[in-house]
């Protein structure tokens, strides 16, 4: 890991639905979700141009699951090919993904 990718600080934005990834003030990403009947959906993440290769995506993807665990509740649908991948590559977090 980086040291960028160490400071990514990950919180929800329920009013965009969506998490988002800073790094100090700056935005350095986001995973846009919808929310329906007891599923949280990954829709798109995207990670800016200038943070590409330092662990953004990453860390935005552990936060954002890692919330979604600790908020419990929900499960996880990932159409998004990035928090797909990474939740493949990533055992502890399967349990999280819908039936």
């Amino acid at each position: 890991m980086t040291d960028n990718a160490e400071n990514v600080v990950v919180t929800n934005n329920p009013d965009l639905l969506r998490y988002e990834a800073r790094l100090g003030d700056e935005l350095a990403g986001f995973a846009a979700y919808r929310l329906e009947d007891g599923r949280i959906t990954f829709t798109h993440t995207e990670v800016g141009e200038a943070f590409e290769g330092k662990g953004v995506g990453s860390a935005l993807a552990r936060g954002a699951l890692d919330d979604v665990r600790a908020t419990g509740g929900l499960t996880v649908l990932p159409l998004c090919p990035f928090i797909k991948g990474w939740i493949a590559k990533h055992e502890d977090y399967q349990d999280l993904l819908a039936p």
